[in-house]
């Protein structure tokens, strides 16, 4: 999560002044305020986070001990695949997150029938990744949302128009899974090299080799 500042700072010769910060990163936010505080001309501060919640620096100090028992940052990746002769489709998804200091990943695959084609496996390994996401207890949330499937997200953040009926019905699933988790989405179209791990993953589903881990990471 990253958090900007909203300060009243009052010079000695000067009359009060507000000033709002860029984006920051977690790590940065404590040390910045705790040196505002030393000019001793800040009379007013407040932290605002991704979501556009308001928080006190109390309420910002409660906040840190509660974020440090649940997941944040997550970061996912997803690929489909589609084999035409066994009408049958493999996914492929990966999420980073952290909890506290400490970073996290998940990785899964399946293998799903009654799909049409490969465009179609893209939308339901997004989809099934935002379920996996559920799972893991994240809600009112930015994600990072990175894929290779130029079409999902691009239809996805709304500049280009889905005319086929059945990923439109995809589109507004994963749309309304964002919705109900409260999510706030960034899509990054990503090259297959940088989506290695997801497109492993959904081949191997194709291959009948299932997997499932979950695990901390340096």
């Amino acid at each position: 999560m990253r958090y900007k500042l909203k300060l009243k700072y009052k010079g000695a010769k000067t009359v009060p002044v507000l000033m709002e910060t860029e984006w920051l990163d977690e790590k940065y936010v404590d040390n910045i305020i705790d040196d505002l505080d030393r000019t001793g001309r800040i009379t007013y501060i407040e932290i605002i986070d991704e979501m556009e919640r308001e928080w006190s620096r109390k309420e910002y100090a409660k906040l840190k001990q509660t974020l440090e028992l649940e997941p944040t940052d997550p970061e996912l990746y997803f690929d489909g695949g589609y084999d035409i002769q066994s009408g049958t489709a493999g996914i492929g998804m990966v999420i980073y997150y952290k909890k506290g200091n400490e970073t996290y990943r998940f990785r899964t695959n399946g293998k799903l029938d009654q799909l049409d084609n490969n465009n179609e496996a893209e939308y339901a390994a997004l989809y099934n990744a935002l379920l996996h996401v559920e799972d893991l207890g994240m809600k009112n949330l930015p994600v990072v949302i990175k894929g290779d499937s130029q079409g999902v997200i691009k239809q996805l953040e709304g500049e280009w128009p889905c005319y086929e009926k059945v990923l439109n019905t995809w589109l507004d699933r994963i749309e309304a899974k964002i919705k109900e988790l409260g999510l706030k989405p960034n899509y990054e179209v990503i090259s297959r090299r940088d989506n290695k791990e997801a497109d492993k993953l959904a081949t191997q589903a194709l291959e009948n080799n299932l997997i499932e881990g979950h695990m901390k990471i340096d």
